[in-house]
């Protein structure tokens, strides 16, 4: 879909039925909006709609609809909705097939729309998109479809590989277009094949350098049997004349390695025209190089060979006219042009025929010009080949075709090695065997067009793109690779990176996407916030990867919507207040619909895991597409009554029953209750008291067993998924190795840092004090910024507050202020709270007033970069002071000399945790 957003500004105020005579002169130039149905879903609805009134917003996306769909693009869809909270603003959506005609559709649209309105209202704010002084204010609907056309030819797909692509999308298997020409990518990862038009990626080298040396291609055809006129290269059109002589009768002159038919002269004797024909092939072959051989009479027939299968014949008519005894050869192919079936090239099911130098020879052999007049009923041949790229018309023979002449044509593909393959036959009668009545195979084409078996002039047309899809992608295969998409508020990254965790075990190769990256197993291929479909494509496109897990956030949703039509298991952790105010989510709820979107798009065959605990994600059951299975951390007796009644009717749960050792995981599945480990196994959970890394570890299991990963893999998995920076950068990391231990996790948001503050509070006793430094981004609303602020002073002793490095629109110091007023709200006075702007000065700050027995917790914005400070810090010895701000920061090396900790020689620093 295409979507803009259009402000109607004063135009708000004027829906269709208050604009005076705006249906009626809107009607006159698009009479087929009268058979659009819009909501009303009859023909007719809309022309109701626009009596009754709707707003402009709504008549362009008809209007944009009906402008490609006069361009011949099939598209019908299409929906507009007022943007909240913003009057006279719409979102306005409609389909397009190729990207770069919709947007143009979009702005001819509002142009046409706009060219209608009452001349007070002309150009008024948002409708407008060229100047709004522009006079007159007209509109040529002939010229715009015109462009529509043209930009339609430049960037669309030609008939080949569109209709491969079209039977792909049939057979349900995903496109991917890979350049601006046909370079198209059909299935997933490592079940991806690629096509450009009829050469596929299995098509053979080899084959296509054969097939295109007509030489070479005789010699093997003959060598395998295969009838085929002998023949002589030569490079001298005396030689060509000596040639033809020895064959004794009709020979064909054409360029050893030409195409299309051009330069190609049939049925020759006459030396002076053997010579003249020698020339023009000399011209159209690349090495000078020309072909004499044996011509076989009889009519010319393209037959199309898909795997070695006989799938389509044709035979094609070279370009001529008709006599009607009155107009001359060129008006009477005047005429011809004028059918619309004809254009440019291969843009439409026929080509239009040109007056060339080749034609006037042709003619002049016959002893006529175009300025001749035919008599009546006179079929007057323009040409002696018959290419439908040259204006020759094609008549459907594939039920005429004799078996031994299939057998033929099959032979000859098979014999070249190819795996598609266009095979110009050339007998009297294509019902009778070659063998018998004479002729045979006199060119190999590879990738050959499809035009002439799916639009034949004549006869039924025949769906060879099915045959393509079926040799490339077994009736079975689908090309499609598993799909993993997490999405929510908090704990996406971690859980990702549990479940990529898990299904390496079972063997795959695995495709990540995260806010720290692209990985492909543990190689990471990018560096980036990679949470968006940008980077989701990137997976799709890696011909390495078996499965994919995708973190799926917010603004990508938003933006661009997903990589993907469907995944196979769609996971949402839980829905917090974060993010709101911006893009048109204002409440929590805004932010539930635009969460949902996973698993509304998860396959029915698929699996969408719910978070129980959390109302607003528990709720997305009823709109969740597949099999539906929750994860909780309320087990056992606290299970919720919904839970129960799913565990009971047989559904996928993993829980956690919680006891005084951190709790069991527990998976229930098709009735059965089965252990899977306690959650204080995991190395993740800090011995089950980091009750968020349990959460996502019941998420990654609950996904993996939806997707039939055993338990005894998960396990294993799991229980070798730990704190380290290499395997879960940014999240809870800890380092022991400066007398004091640091926790460096990325809590952005109240919620985040409130599920940080239990784990703390569990381990308070531990630590003599707990340092924080804590930030939010700026785009955040004041409240939400407070509410951190509020946060942290429930949770820290010392509180280091720092700006965001990038602000997003905030002014510098606002952040930290708004901080501070959220910590003395929380009880913190005055001098617990420390303010240092920068990221990694505020860092050294904290980690220069620990002492032994403290815990410094950062929360930082550049993750490897604070682990790199956080390794590298200098630690002084540690005076007698209290522990306050030094007046000094510390130093910090420029470049990090080891990722390995330097451990004090105090012998408790010398255990870093495991």
């Amino acid at each position: 879909m295409i979507r803009f957003q259009l402000d109607l500004g004063a135009l708000e105020a004027w829906p269709s039925d208050k604009l005076p005579g705006f249906t009626d002169r809107l009607l006159e130039v698009l009479p087929s909006l009268q058979r659009h149905a819009c909501s009303l879903g009859r023909e007719g609805g809309f022309v109701e709609r626009l009596r009754e009134g709707t707003w402009l917003g709504h008549v362009t996306e008809h209007v944009a609809i009906a402008l490609q769909r006069l361009a011949d693009i099939p598209v019908n869809l299409g929906k507009t909705r007022s943007v909240s909270g913003e009057p006279g603003v719409y979102n306005v959506l409609f389909e397009y097939r190729d990207e770069q005609v919709g947007l143009l559709a979009g702005r001819l649209a509002l142009e046409l729309v706009d060219s209608l309105l009452p001349k007070e209202l002309a150009g008024a704010r948002g409708l407008d998109v060229l100047s709004q002084e522009r006079t007159p204010r007209t509109f040529d609907l002939a010229e715009a479809v015109q462009i529509l056309k043209r930009l339609e030819r430049r960037t669309g797909l030609g008939p080949t590989t569109g209709s491969i692509v079209e039977e792909a999308g049939r057979r349900g298997i995903p496109v991917m277009r890979l350049d601006e020409g046909s370079l198209i990518q059909l299935g997933w990862g490592a079940k991806q094949q690629r096509i450009r038009a009829s050469i596929t990626g299995q098509t053979s080298f080899i084959g296509v350098d054969t097939a295109s040396d007509k030489d070479l291609t005789k010699t093997i055809l003959r060598r395998a049997g295969v009838p085929a006129p002998k023949g002589v290269v030569v490079r001298r059109a005396e030689d060509a004349v000596h040639e033809a002589g020895r064959m004794r009768g009709p020979v064909v002159v054409k360029p050893l390695d030409g195409n299309h038919g051009r330069g190609v002269t049939i049925k020759l004797t006459d030396p002076e025209e053997i010579r003249r024909a020698f020339e023009v092939a000399a011209q159209e072959s690349k090495r000078g190089r020309v072909i004499v051989e044996q011509f076989f009479e009889g009519n010319d027939h393209r037959l199309l060979v898909v795997g070695g299968e006989l799938v389509a014949v044709a035979e094609r008519v070279p370009a001529h006219v008709v006599g009607d005894g009155q107009s001359a050869i060129r008006q009477l192919v005047d005429v011809i042009n004028a059918d619309p079936r004809r254009g440019e090239g291969h843009e439409q099911v026929l080509t239009r025929i040109k007056l060339t130098e080749q034609v006037d020879a042709f003619l002049a052999a016959k002893g006529m010009t175009v300025e001749s007049v035919p008599k009546p009923g006179e079929t007057v041949y323009l040409l002696g080949t018959a290419n439908l790229s040259t204006g020759g018309t094609a008549v459907d023979r594939t039920d005429d075709i004799h078996p031994d002449n299939a057998c033929i044509a099959i032979r000859a593909a098979l014999s070249l090695g190819l795996d598609i393959a266009g095979i110009d036959f050339i007998c009297p009668d294509i019902s009778r065997s070659a063998r018998e009545i004479g002729g045979g195979v006199v060119e190999v084409n590879a990738a050959p067009g499809f035009r002439m078996h799916l639009k034949p002039s004549v006869g039924r047309p025949r769906p060879v793109a099915p045959a393509v899809v079926r040799m490339l992608f077994p009736e079975v295969e689908t090309g499609r690779i598993p799909i993993f998409a997490v999405t929510g508020t908090n704990g996406k990254s971690t859980t990702t990176r549990m479940l990529a965790h898990i299904l390496r075990q079972t063997g795959r190769t695995v495709g990540l996407t995260s806010t720290s990256g692209v990985y492909v197993n543990s190689e990471r291929v990018l560096k980036a916030d990679a949470s968006g479909p940008k980077s989701a494509r990137m997976v799709l496109h890696d011909p390495m990867v078996d499965a994919a897990v995708f973190e799926v956030a917010r603004g990508g949703l938003l933006r661009e919507g997903l990589a993907f039509d469907r995944c196979d298991v769609g996971l949402v952790t839980n829905v917090q207040p974060d993010h709101l105010g911006l893009k048109g989510i204002e409440t929590i709820e805004d932010l539930a619909w635009v969460k949902s979107v996973v698993v509304e798009n998860v396959a029915d065959t698929g699996t969408s895991v719910l978070n129980a605990d959390d109302e607003l994600t528990a709720r997305m059951r009823r709109r969740a597409r597949g099999k539906i299975a929750f994860f909780s951390l309320r087990g056992g007796r606290e299970m919720p009554g919904f839970l129960r009644r799913h565990v009971e009717n047989g559904g996928l749960a993993v829980v956690r029953e919680a006891d005084a050792g951190g709790g069991e995981i527990v998976m229930h599945q098709d009735g059965r209750r089965r252990l899977l480990m306690r959650a204080a196994e995991i190395p993740a959970t800090l011995g089950g008291l980091a009750e968020f890394n349990v959460a996502n570890a019941l998420a990654a299991a609950a996904m993996a067993a939806a997707h039939g990963v055993n338990i005894q893999t998960i396990r294993l998995a799991l229980a070798t998924f730990g704190t380290a920076f290499e395997q879960n950068p940014g999240r809870l990391n800890i380092f022991d190795g400066h007398g004091f231990r640091v926790i460096m996790d990325y809590a952005h948001n109240p919620a985040s840092l409130n599920a940080l503050r239990d784990l703390l509070v569990k381990l308070r006793p531990m630590y003599r004090r707990q340092i924080g430094m804590v930030t939010v981004p700026g785009d955040r609303r004041d409240e939400d910024i407070r509410e951190m602020g509020e946060v942290a002073a429930r949770t820290f002793d010392e509180l280091m507050f720092r700006e965001d490095p990038s602000r997003r629109g905030r002014a510098e110091g606002e952040i930290i202020q708004l901080l501070g007023e959220g910590a003395r709200r929380g009880g913190a006075s005055e001098d617990r709270i420390h303010r240092v702007a920068d990221e990694f000065r505020a860092a050294e700050a904290c980690m220069a007033m620990a002492r032994p027995g403290d815990l410094v917790v950062l929360t930082p914005t550049e993750v490897e970069d604070m682990w790199r400070h956080v390794l590298n810090f200098k630690v002084r010895a540690f005076p007698e002071a209290s522990g306050r701000l030094p007046e000094a920061l510390p130093v910090l090396d420029p470049e990090p000399r080891s990722i390995r900790p330097r451990y004090l020689e105090d012998p408790q620093s010398r255990r870093p945790h495991a």
